[in-house]
């Protein structure tokens, strides 16, 4: 059928490099490398009179992003998405770049400059539709507030295959002393971050939703370029991110996250505050000399005194020194460095505080001039 002048599957453009490269750039980079489905390796394109929509998919994540074109002959086609990055990329800035399927709908022919490429089409009909339905649940979320759920938990996501639930971050509403909440949790186990954000109108009633690590690393790539507001939109299966003419959808992890709660100590009574910038760059330096996977340092602490120690077996041992503020009991505790340096990277204020028990028993660590912000840390033995 042919709609007005639109006519499927071959369409003819032309459109400013660095606008189609940024908009390759983001959906190049949910398409998977290797596909079963010939098509999920495509781009599709969709032009309309005076805009080209792009969409890829992975079957769980879906991106649409809509830029300004001169459309000439509006309709569609679907072409290797990597490939297309690829040229585009490796064109002269500034330069035009013109995509015409209109000769042969089976191949696309894009031209810029004395440059010509020849890139196969396969039928637009054949391309998954996975976006367009509307989700129950919708509101506005300021971009520096998404950007803190994600970047403040993202390092605790697990990667561990078996345990899927916790393959993602738990966005959920919470009651925090009486005000509502929007709040996310990562943890693998070893540790957890949580972190909590005002809730946004219309997002009290949303069900807690558990957003897959691949979604989360994609969106974070978007979320630098993000305006002032994100439209997010949740159901039970999916959540929807729209700003600035992309829209990204994903589906959820289909599982129950655990009650974290139970691992956050409340009965830890030792309090070390420390500055974060000497503590990391302390931990850093002593860690250096450690070969092995843990990587365990050992907090000797006493009155107004952390004591740091690595001992490898291969090349030898490393201590160092730090003024603290610490007047409980001595207590020597055991920490994987690399999950310990992953925590004092969030932390932006000039203390980090450390809540602990014992050498066997979780630690709190928090930022002292944040506290929106709380991570629990599973000590090891050295």
């Amino acid at each position: 059928e042919v709609l007005g002048n639109y006519r499927p599957f071959i369409m003819k453009l032309t459109i400013e490099r660095g606008l189609l490269m940024k908009v390759l750039g983001h959906v190049q980079s949910v398409v998977e490398r290797r596909n079963t489905i010939p098509v999920l390796s495509n781009v599709k394109f969709d032009a309309q009179s005076e805009s080209l929509s792009l969409n890829s998919t992975d079957m769980d994540i879906d991106i649409v992003e809509t830029v300004p074109a001169a459309v000439e002959t509006s309709g569609s086609t679907t072409a290797p998405a990597h490939t297309l990055f690829d040229i585009v990329r490796q064109l002269p800035e500034g330069s035009q770049v013109e995509l015409d399927n209109t000769e042969d709908s089976q191949n696309l022919v894009l031209n810029s400059g004395r440059s010509k490429f020849t890139l196969s089409c396969l039928p637009t009909e054949d391309f998954p539709v996975l976006s367009g339905d509307e989700l129950p649940h919708n509101f506005e979320l300021p971009a520096k507030a998404l950007r803190t759920l994600i970047d403040r938990t993202k390092f605790a996501i697990s990667t561990e295959e078996t345990r899927y639930y916790l393959n993602g971050i738990y966005i959920h509403v919470s009651d925090v002393d009486g005000t509502t909440k929007l709040r996310a949790v990562a943890t693998d186990g070893h540790r957890l971050a949580k972190v909590e954000v005002d809730c946004p109108q219309g997002a009290e009633s949303m069900p807690g939703v558990i957003v897959p690590r691949k979604a989360v690393t994609e969106l974070r790539k978007l979320a630098e370029e993000f305006g002032e507001n994100i439209r997010v939109s949740v159901s039970d299966t999916r959540v929807r991110f729209s700003f600035d003419g992309v829209v990204f959808t994903t589906k959820l992890i289909d599982g129950t996250f655990p009650d974290y709660g139970r691992v956050i100590p409340t009965g830890n009574d030792k309090v070390l505050e420390v500055n974060t910038s000497d503590f990391s760059e302390a931990v850093s330096r002593v860690s250096a000399i450690s070969s092995d996977k843990s990587r365990a340092i050992k907090l000797g602490l006493t009155a107004g005194n952390l004591l740091l120690s690595v001992i490898s077996t291969e090349n030898g041992s490393a201590v160092e020194e730090l003024g603290v503020d610490y007047s409980a009991d001595g207590v020597e505790i055991g920490f994987n460095s690399r999950y310990l340096l992953d925590i004092t990277q969030q932390i932006e204020g000039d203390l980090a505080r450390f809540t602990l028990a014992d050498s066997a028993s979780p630690t709190l660590v928090q930022d002292t001039s944040d506290d929106t912000t709380l991570y629990v840390l599973m000590p090891m033995r050295v």
